[in-house]
């Protein structure tokens, strides 16, 4: 398993679906998630420090955890098959299946690793150094394209470049 920042939320033009980016912190890669919307707000308030008047779900789980002394070690993304990807959460003694959009943003809140398998770094990873001046250039403009103002509106597909919800 590769360790990953969480580099925020952008939106994928024309339909402005959501998309979490995660960068491999040892090789550079990144990985786009196709995610919902409501995933998306709950990471990008999360990591502009924004405290809503009262918990969101995911805050909600995050305080569970640690009422109940099971803290999140850490979420894995394990796995990617028809542009749906896999996630899940460990704790000590048990792994649970998750959307990778929750289990990051549990993730967040209580400041465990994500992490993401070699399989699908290999699969889905984008590496600017491999890409054409041209694609690179279309990247970085993606990766800055996102406000806080983006949150408003609809949905796009969730968790999956497909288009098909998971």
């Amino acid at each position: 398993m590769r360790e990953v920042d969480v580099v925020g939320i952008r939106f994928e033009e024309p339909e402005y679906a959501p998309v979490l980016i995660l960068h491999e912190k040892d090789g550079g890669r990144y990985v786009p998630i196709w995610i919902g919307a409501s995933e998306a707000a709950a990471i990008s308030l999360q990591q502009q420090g924004v405290r809503p008047s009262r918990p969101l779900t995911h805050d909600l789980v995050a305080t569970l955890l640690e009422t109940f002394s099971h803290p999140l070690e850490k979420v894995e993304i394990v796995g990617v098959s028809e542009g749906t990807f896999y996630a899940e959460m460990v704790f000590a003694d048990t792994r649970v299946s998750a959307r990778p959009s929750d289990a990051v943003a549990v993730a967040l809140r209580t400041a465990a690793p994500v992490l993401v398998s070699p399989e699908v770094l290999d699969e889905v990873g984008i590496s600017l150094v491999e890409q054409g001046e041209e694609e690179v250039e279309a990247f970085r403009e993606f990766l800055d394209q996102v406000s806080p103002d983006d949150f408003l509106g609809g949905g796009g597909p969730a968790e999956n470049p497909g288009g098909s919800t998971s």
